[in-house]
């Protein structure tokens, strides 16, 4: 099935599908390299890795085998992983993508984010931590990683540059410090946490928003019981209803019609189809208007154990 995905054009001309499946907790033993395979399959067209996942050699794999099978060419799919917190210091972050590559079995990115502004202590430990377990931090300027992603972009090894979970402030300085504009900023952004300043900001910037546990992460590992459940909230339920579609087809809808590429994570077939079927309907924007004010800065991903750290990024509004 070709893909019908519409695409979204970054600040230098390339584009990137809008929708894509993210691999976030999705597990090895076959589990994500199906998910990969029947997303193919439907028409997904962006898959969205990273080495902390664990995954990356079985989406590789999964990838790897649609083009043997003559179902997708590498040009057709656009494949984004990140570069991982220990792997900030400048000479670290080409043999970080390089490993990254290696698993994926594929000769370049399409696109290479800084997962996080912060720095780890370098070395093999993916949350290096103290005898308090206080995760160590570098004192590695994100200003200089950046530096570095430029030259490997520069090289041809990404096709296209970006950053995770920044404030609009560190967006700021690293715009005063660059020579290549990042193409996105990928942020958690659902109803609880829209993101609607943060979005604008990047928007007046030439920067496209990534949408990362657009569905509320339901199974995050520290989910508590007593945590609401963004899809089985009754106003979103509500417009659901409205719009003949599923709660999470009408989240999903909500962040492709602000402009935003959406990377819903799912390892169920259905689902994965479910998700894709959310290009033959429009939310009305008084609707859109609605969603934004669900916002209860519900944020699911704080990055508590890195509180500390001077590049932390969520100490200010947006």
């Amino acid at each position: 099935m070709a893909s019908k995905t519409p695409s979204v054009e970054f600040n230098n001309g390339n584009r990137s599908p809008i929708l894509g499946l993210g691999t976030w907790k999705s597990q090895t033993g076959g589990e994500v390299k199906q998910a990969v395979k029947d997303a193919i399959d439907i028409g997904y067209r962006h898959i969205d890795c990273s080495p902390v996942y664990g995954n990356e050699k079985e989406v590789g794999e999964a990838i790897n085998e649609k083009i043997k099978e003559g179902v997708i060419k590498r040009e057709d799919i656009f494949v984004t992983s990140k570069l991982w917190n220990t792997a900030h210091r400048p000479d670290l972050v080409e043999p970080a993508l390089k490993k990254t590559l290696s698993d994926l079995g594929l000769e370049y990115l399409d696109l290479y984010l800084i997962h996080w502004p912060f720095a780890f202590k370098e070395g093999e430990e993916i949350f290096p931590s103290d005898a308090d377990g206080k995760t160590q931090s570098s004192d590695v300027d994100y200003v200089d990683t950046w530096k570095a992603m430029e030259n490997v972009f520069e090289k041809g090894l990404a096709k296209n540059i970006g950053i995770s979970n920044f404030n609009s402030q560190q967006i700021d300085r690293l715009l005063s410090n660059c020579k290549v504009k990042p193409s996105t900023n990928q942020v958690e952004c659902h109803p609880y946490l829209p993101q609607v300043k943060l979005s604008e900001f990047c928007k007046s910037k030439g920067i496209v928003i990534t949408a990362y546990s657009p569905l509320g992460s339901p199974d995050r590992p520290w989910a508590k019981p007593n945590d609401p459940l963004l899809l089985e909230d009754p106003k979103i339920k509500s417009l659901a209803t409205k719009y003949k579609k599923t709660p999470a087809q009408v989240v999903l809808r909500y962040q492709v019609q602000r402009g935003h590429i959406v990377i819903p994570k799912s390892v169920s077939k259905k689902r994965l189809k479910e998700n894709f079927e959310i290009f033959d309907f429009t939310l009305a924007p008084e609707d859109i208007q609605l969603i934004h004010t669900f916002d209860c800065n519900g944020r699911i991903c704080p990055m508590s154990s890195s509180v500390h750290n001077k590049h932390y990024p969520f100490h200010i509004e947006f």
